[in-house]
């Protein structure tokens, strides 16, 4: 059973800043891919970034790039979103998502606006407000 589990998150003041962590089973760091995706209330879910595992690429939305850093720390079995220069609009649910391999025929590195994945966490709540 893959089993993901998210913390970090808090409310912070605009322009902040905050780390989440994400620790899951030593085998998932194998996986195909490791995303972080966010929900805000009243609105879908959102890509945010992902990790492709076979080269450790790391990819990131449009609104998030040069604000938010994905990394992984392998012998922790721990994934990281560093969130900077944080805004209101950032307020989310933020999960930590994982699948085995691409569903996209031909796909060789992750998409950071990608939904499927087929393990998720339970979320941690950030709320950016002053």
């Amino acid at each position: 059973q893959v089993h993901l589990v998210e913390s970090g998150g808090g409310l912070v003041l605009p322009g902040g800043s905050l780390r989440l962590s994400c620790v899951v089973p030593s085998f998932v760091l194998d996986y195909y891919a490791i995303g972080w995706v966010r929900q805000a209330p009243g609105k879908g879910r959102e890509g945010v970034s992902c990790l492709t595992a076979s080269d450790g690429s790391t990819h990131y939305v449009d609104f998030v790039k040069g604000r938010f850093t994905m990394s992984k720390d392998d012998a922790k079995s721990k994934i990281y979103l560093q969130m900077d220069s944080l805004k209101p609009e950032d307020t989310a649910v933020y999960y930590c998502a994982t699948k085995s391999r691409p569903y996209v025929r031909g796909e060789r590195q992750c998409r950071p606006d990608d939904l499927i994945y087929e393990y998720w966490g339970q979320g941690t709540q950030v709320t950016v407000s002053s």
